[in-house]
């Protein structure tokens, strides 16, 4: 049985880039040269840009999104946002990237927190894992990938489980300009996938949303979305390039409208 086709998403994350003014002129510039509604488009800016980057983006089709969220809903925790204050900001938000696990030593369970927090409040959660290069190299990646989703989705499957994206960022391609082969992405979809269903999330496994990110670009979007298992990209660096982000949105809408033809012509 087939089931529904994954939507192909380009999920931007200006990390710690822009003013609110400089998000608000380069999110309405991207904006311009990404018309492609068949490519679910997000802009995560940091968090002072987010009002700026909504109302830029008022009319378009892109989505906006946070690039973190704390795991409690209010209290004495100065410097963070939580996901009742998101809403009518954004409507995705990367939990557990993997600067945000070095940085500030985020746990599986506290970005599993995280995870829920942003379900329950309407928000489609970007979960970012990856691997060290050591970890590659010793061939224990996918071992390093599923304890991370263990971690961070060990309980229940949410009967929102279907909003969940999860982006695969090896973090030594992360800002390096080393990026994985297609192939070895495509790997890792599958056994992410294959750790899901171990975890119990057998109706949501192949319906989840794979990304890749790890120093995507215009010239390379298209060997990963040449694999059926990945679904898009969390694009960092390139994302702050109007002309970046406009090939690699060009690349996926031909992805998506693949896609879309493919089931079509099944159902015809």
């Amino acid at each position: 049985m087939m089931g529904a086709v994954r939507p192909v998403i380009v999920a931007a994350n200006w990390k710690m880039h822009t003013t609110a003014a400089e998000a608000a002129a380069l999110a309405g510039a991207i904006a311009a040269v990404i018309d492609e509604p068949a490519v679910t488009r997000v802009i995560c800016p940091p968090y002072v840009g987010l009002a700026a980057v909504r109302d830029a983006l008022a009319g378009t089709g892109i989505e906006v999104g946070a690039q973190n969220v704390h795991h409690e809903l209010a209290g004495p925790f100065t410097g963070e946002v939580s996901a009742p204050m998101l809403q009518g900001l954004a409507s995705w938000v990367i939990c557990g990237h993997s600067e945000r696990r070095r940085d500030a030593g985020e746990t599986d369970a506290l970005i599993g927190r995280k995870v829920g927090r942003a379900l329950e409040h309407g928000l489609r959660p970007i979960l970012a894992v990856g691997e060290q290069l050591a970890d590659r190299q010793a061939g224990r990646a996918e071992e390093v990938v599923a304890a991370q989703l263990a971690g961070a989705l060990g309980g229940p499957e949410p009967a929102v489980a279907e909003s969940l994206v999860i982006a695969y960022e090896p973090v030594w391609a992360i800002g390096t300009g080393r990026n994985a082969h297609g192939a070895d992405a495509a790997a890792m979809a599958g056994s992410i996938r294959r750790a899901l269903a171990r975890l119990g999330w057998r109706d949501a496994a192949e319906r989840v949303p794979v990304l890749y990110g790890g120093s995507v670009t215009a010239a390379n979007i298209g060997e990963f979305l040449a694999e059926p298992s990945i679904d898009g990209a969390l694009v960092g660096g390139a994302s702050l390039k109007i002309d970046e982000m406009a090939g690699i949105v060009a690349r996926a809408a031909l992805t998506a409208r693949a896609r879309a033809g493919v089931q079509g012509g099944s159902n015809g």
